[in-house]
């Protein structure tokens, strides 16, 4: 990895600071940061007009392979852009080594791409949380170890190897299993929303997948209505495992009287076959430290009680 190519082709960046701090950070470590105009750009609530950011994504077909393609932010803006993304093209470049990450809202853009191509994108680290950390008093915070070591990996090894030691509550069987399939997901709310449209992959290409799951500023019934619609359309049902990552940044109120996300992953699990695992402590999601998961490539897992590992290769 020589050069980070951004595109924001979602919300604007909500302040000045971050991805100034973000693109000086990466230069520190050796990187040259290109189209970095893109961070700049502002119209109403997104980080340009639709026909800008349209533009910025189809251009990617002409990215260099040498480039690290990272998103700025998420928010919202891409879901009013896929009719007239060129998947196709854009999937050409991937396959002749181009890399592409994020994660939040550019998940409706992963699983287009995913659902029309079977290409493969990095969900993982963007410009502006990720790399350009602050502390509560704006202070710079250097971008968290594990996030970097693995965003590195994943970019110049195409790999994948973790694990987690974490207590699995969800198993239903407590002996150690192992599962293999594609690895796919992202933002619980960006997936359920894609639900009866050409933008999800289909039952036949996700069948025995491993779906990731993160979400952020979202209560415990809400992450548990959005479940609950996945598992009645099937999708929940068709994985050979269910990997939970980060929901933070919401508030329990009094009259939840108990109800918690446990709760929620507890209704969802009992309702699941019992050979389908529920694993919950991926790193990943709204949250310092990430992994960089391949959207759309197969892996394996191997878990138990205590902890699972995940691996992969593309």
């Amino acid at each position: 990895m020589k050069q980070i190519h951004l595109i924001a082709p979602s919300g604007a960046s909500l302040d000045t600071r971050s991805p100034l701090a973000g693109i000086e950070w990466l230069k520190q470590q050796g990187l040259e940061v290109l189209n970095t105009d893109c961070v700049s750009r502002v119209e109403q609530r997104f980080a340009g007009s639709d026909i800008e950011r349209l533009a910025e994504l189809n251009q990617l077909a002409s990215v260099s392979p040498d480039s690290a393609v990272v998103v700025m932010r998420g928010g919202y803006g891409l879901h009013r852009l896929l009719p007239d993304v060129e998947w196709n093209a854009i999937a050409k470049a991937i396959g002749s080594g181009l890399q592409i990450c994020g994660h939040s809202d550019f998940t409706v853009f992963q699983l287009g791409l995913l659902a029309k191509t079977g290409a493969v994108t990095l969900a993982g680290p963007m410009l502006n949380f990720d790399f350009a950390c602050q502390g509560e008093q704006g202070e710079a915070v250097t971008p968290n170890k594990f996030m970097w070591e693995h965003f590195q990996q994943a970019i110049n090894e195409r790999k994948l190897d973790c694990t987690i030691q974490a207590a699995q509550p969800f198993l239903r069987k407590s002996t150690t299993v192992q599962a293999s399939g594609m690895l796919w997901g992202g933002n619980l709310t960006v997936l359920a929303g894609l639900v009866g449209t050409p933008y999800l992959p289909s039952k036949e290409q996700t069948q025995g997948g491993i779906l990731f799951l993160e979400d952020v500023n979202e209560h415990p019934y809400r992450i548990e209505r959005m479940l609950m619609q996945l598992l009645d359309a099937g999708v929940l049902s068709n994985q050979s495992a269910i990997l939970l990552g980060g929901f933070s940044a919401y508030r329990l109120y009094d009259n939840d009287r108990g109800y918690t996300l446990e709760s929620a992953i507890e209704a969802v699990s009992k309702r699941l076959p019992e050979h389908i695992p529920v694993l919950t402590g991926l790193p990943f999601g709204h949250q310092p430290e990430k992994l960089t998961l391949p959207v759309g490539a197969q892996a394996h897992i191997q878990y138990d009680i205590s902890g699972f590992t995940i691996q992969s290769q593309w």
